[in-house]
């Protein structure tokens, strides 16, 4: 069906200010920016060797667009690498040997590497220490440039490694939990009863819900359908109101190779993107990733995981009352008659957002995750949202549509989405909760699929190289429950010089403009911050994060805080509870496809010569000790 016109679309949804936005460069001239490199945490950076010359970071200056092998922050602040690729989970300390050859064992006692979501958890002060739990994704491995002798390009590795080596791949995969304590000198990892580390070759992980146990679930190495081994693509996530974290499975498709078979699951496979062709060669060693073998294996993956990092002996949980699909984003939160509401999304061009509304209070804790109702935005020209319902037996989700019990729509919930006409989106990723207003805001990265005939309302540009976030507003801080919400566009990103149809506020400078929005974080104060993930592409500039309030004067005006190394993404941001630190996954540095270990893009964050770029955890402070962006109210 052809959709409305470009110019239909920004007369019914645009006002006087966002066609001001799209089409007025911001007067701000360009400073004198603070190049600032990231150096090991034994060697914090800092813009002035003289902390008592600095200013309180009230106002900070944006940090300057560019492309270099450096991470930047603004004057007046810090970097500190905290954890990265390799680390020992105990004391934080690098590893000593040649890390392009650690092995499996030594991995699965060391932090992942490409980190991606973080979460800090507050532990009680100790002899008035602060401290807290780090809990850390692990998304993924690029084999070209983590092991010796291996060629360019995406998917060339693949047949080449060694089944040591994809061992090893296995076991940086997953997620780490680690104790740190904020000392004189930073933050540092300590031991703990409470260091975990999940994988994804070796850590067991329950099934539970309603598509647990079902016959599709079952394997040979599993007949049960309740018990899996790994967990894999541990992109994004989020914490319960309950205490839990929740940590993402999202491209599992690039994790399964075989040749397909007919049927059901062929067509389940296919919709899921899996075509035999993964990135990654653990088919050739493990009859579990080959579907022609095992082809009910990839339906055990693409979930979310829940678990207690306060509780290490309890196991995790893939929840499968969540849906199974490409999950990045999890924002949790509560309605107003107490029940837990989590909002998903499904990070892939032309996928969709979800919503979960628990059956029991949140209160409850424990298994509350498995019960409830899952469903599916659709979004319409009249700036409403519709949450559709995917429950077996309503509409067309039943037996003549292939569905014959809930089970068969949550591991087809793509498949279910479809038949109930939901709104295709522009890769829906990161998803935050405004604490004060209860507005939920969701990244829509980026689409490059989007014919001009598929635009919509809610995507007015077709493929749209540069995302944008929407704003989602519940009727009530607290509505999170209702079947209709409204929507608008808070930002359309680009650069309003060179880029058509971009959407601010009032005040936006020349570093501030946004491209591919990701992660998005509230901070304590209840500022947005905006991770991006794809500017290099446009040739100017790195990625970074964007502090962008969401009320008041500065309101839809993004500022870069910070600039990451060149190839690398900038993910997972959250904050202390006083704001006062904020922790960051550089993710991937130097992942070009022309890269090798041999010859690569970058050498962050040691700089030497012979050595692997090392994913890390960064931690961010204030040289006075100041809030993270300001104090809000003093201005920002």
């Amino acid at each position: 069906m052809t959709g409305p016109s470009l110019t239909e679309l920004i007369n019914r949804r645009l006002s006087r200010r966002e066609m001001i936005g799209k089409t007025a460069l911001a007067a701000a001239a360009f400073g004198l920016g603070c190049r600032h490199s990231c150096t090991p945490k034994q060697q914090e950076a800092t813009s002035s060797p003289n902390k008592a010359s600095q200013p309180r970071p009230r106002s900070f200056t944006e940090v300057a667009p560019g492309i270099d092998d450096h991470l930047h922050v603004p004057e007046g602040y810090q970097a500190q690498v905290l954890l990265a690729w390799g680390a020992s989970l105990e004391d934080g300390s690098d590893f000593p040997g040649d890390l392009s050859r650690i092995t499996a064992d030594e991995q699965r006692q060391r932090f992942g590497t490409h980190c991606d979501f973080t979460a800090f958890l507050p532990l009680p002060d100790l002899d008035g220490v602060q401290r807290g739990l780090l809990c850390v994704n692990h998304e993924l491995t690029i084999a070209r440039v983590m092991f010796p002798d291996m060629p360019p390009g995406r998917r060339a590795s693949a047949p080449l490694l060694s089944q040591a080596q994809c061992e090893t791949e296995l076991a940086a995969h997953g997620h780490s939990v680690v104790e740190i304590r904020l000392g004189p000198e930073g933050w540092r990892v300590v031991p703990s009863p409470l260091t975990r580390r999940f994988d994804g070759g070796s850590t067991p992980f329950e099934l539970r819900g309603p598509a647990a146990g079902h016959a599709r679930m079952q394997t040979s190495e599993d007949p049960s359908g309740r018990r899996v081994i790994g967990t894999v693509a541990n992109c994004s996530g989020g914490v319960t109101p309950w205490g839990t974290v929740l940590i993402a499975e999202e491209n599992v498709d690039n994790y399964f190779g075989g040749q397909l078979g007919d049927g059901q699951e062929r067509a389940n496979l296919e919709r899921f993107g899996i075509d035999g062709r993964p990135d990654f060669g653990f088919w050739r060693f493990w009859d579990r990733f080959d579907v022609s073998k095992e082809p009910r294996e990839p339906n055990r993956f693409g979930w979310m995981v829940e678990y207690d990092p306060r509780d290490p002996k309890r196991p995790p949980v893939k929840r499968t009352a969540l849906g199974r699909f490409s999950h990045e984003g999890a924002a949790c939160t509560v309605s107003e008659d107490g029940r837990a509401v989590l909002y998903m999304a499904d990070d892939s061009g032309m996928e969709y957002l979800y919503r979960l509304v628990s059956d029991g209070p949140a209160s409850a804790g424990g298994h509350l995750l498995d019960h409830g109702t899952l469903s599916v935005a659709r979004f319409d020209s009249d700036g409403s949202v519709t949450w559709l319902d995917l429950i077996h037996g309503q509409g067309p989700l039943t037996k003549e549509h292939g569905f014959n019990d809930q089970g068969d729509v949550l591991i087809e919930t793509r498949r279910a989405a479809d038949r109930l006409g939901a709104t295709p989106m522009d890769r829906p990723e990161g998803i935050a909760v405004d604490p004060k207003t209860g507005r939920v805001y969701v990244a829509l990265t980026y689409n490059r699929y989007r014919a001009p005939e598929a635009v919509d309302a809610v995507h007015p540009r077709a493929r749209d190289a540069h995302g944008q976030i929407l704003e989602i507003m519940p009727p009530g801080p607290q509505g999170h429950g209702a079947k209709k919400m409204r929507w608008d566009a808070l930002i359309r990103c680009g650069d309003p010089a060179r880029h058509e149809g971009t959407k601010y506020g009032d005040g936006l400078t020349e570093r501030g403009w946004v491209s591919c929005p990701d992660n998005l974080r509230f901070d304590p104060s209840g500022r947005l911050w905006v991770c991006t993930d794809g500017m290099e592409r446009d040739g100017l500039t790195c990625d970074g994060i964007f502090l962008c309030p969401v009320a008041g004067e500065g309101r839809a005006v993004p500022r870069r805080f910070l600039r990451v190394p060149t190839g690398a993404e900038c993910t997972g941001p959250s904050f202390t509870p006083d704001g006062r630190t904020l922790f960051v996954s550089i993710q991937h540095p130097g992942a070009h496809y022309d890269a090798t270990l041999a010859k690569p893009r970058s050498r962050w964050p040691h700089q030497k010569e012979g050595r692997p770029p090392q994913p890390a955890v960064v931690a961010i402070r204030a040289l006075d000790g100041g809030i993270i962006g300001g104090d809000p109210k003093e201005g920002v």
